[in-house]
């Protein structure tokens, strides 16, 4: 379905692009948090943003109905670790139609690497009608940044696919895989 773009938000993706061009200039400067998160929330303000202590908290908690907790990187980003319990997210956000256990009322996190692919893929989720879509703010990156787990299948790992040169320099070196020439975008 093809849908055109207003004015006002072609301008938000102008503008959104410029950042993320200025954050990127070839002068070999590292993109930092403050930027990405900014660009993300601007870029979708729709998307409610989670942050990696609420999650964590979130998770802990005993009562209350879990998130489901979809990875929305490509499989080898997930092959490599991913959140204990995440399941890979399909393609076609539609397909979580067919899910069991997933109506549009279920809390549902989405995460990458920064937060940007998530948040485009909880954008979709919310399009189709999904109320309670969140975005892991920093995703990946971050929640592992700050010492919490990761999990290849039911094996806790340290390690994280850095998804390419700049934007892995968001993730501190002693978890980037030793197995990441595959990049995140296919």
């Amino acid at each position: 379905m093809n849908r055109l773009i207003n004015p006002v938000g072609w301008i938000a993706v102008i503008a959104g692009l410029a950042v993320l061009l200025w954050f990127l200039r070839p002068n070999g400067m590292s993109p930092s948090w403050a930027a990405v998160k900014t660009l993300v929330r601007q870029r979708f303000p729709q998307v409610r943003q989670l942050s990696t202590q609420a999650l964590a908290d979130w998770l802990a908690r005993s009562e209350g109905q879990r998130p489901l907790l979809l990875d929305t990187r490509a499989a080898a980003e997930y092959a490599v670790s991913h959140l204990q319990g995440a399941q890979l997210a399909p393609s076609d956000p539609e397909a979580l139609q067919n899910w069991p256990g997933v109506d549009r009322q279920r809390p549902i996190v989405v995460y990458c690497s920064v937060g940007y692919r998530s948040s485009a893929y909880g954008e979709k989720l919310q399009a189709l009608g999904y109320q309670n879509v969140y975005n892991l703010e920093g995703s990946i990156f971050q929640w592992v940044n700050e010492g919490r787990p990761v999990y290849r299948a039911d094996r806790e790992v340290q390690s994280v696919h850095p998804y390419d040169g700049v934007w892995g320099r968001l993730l501190d070196r002693q978890f980037h895989s030793q197995d990441s020439s595959h990049s995140g975008w296919n």
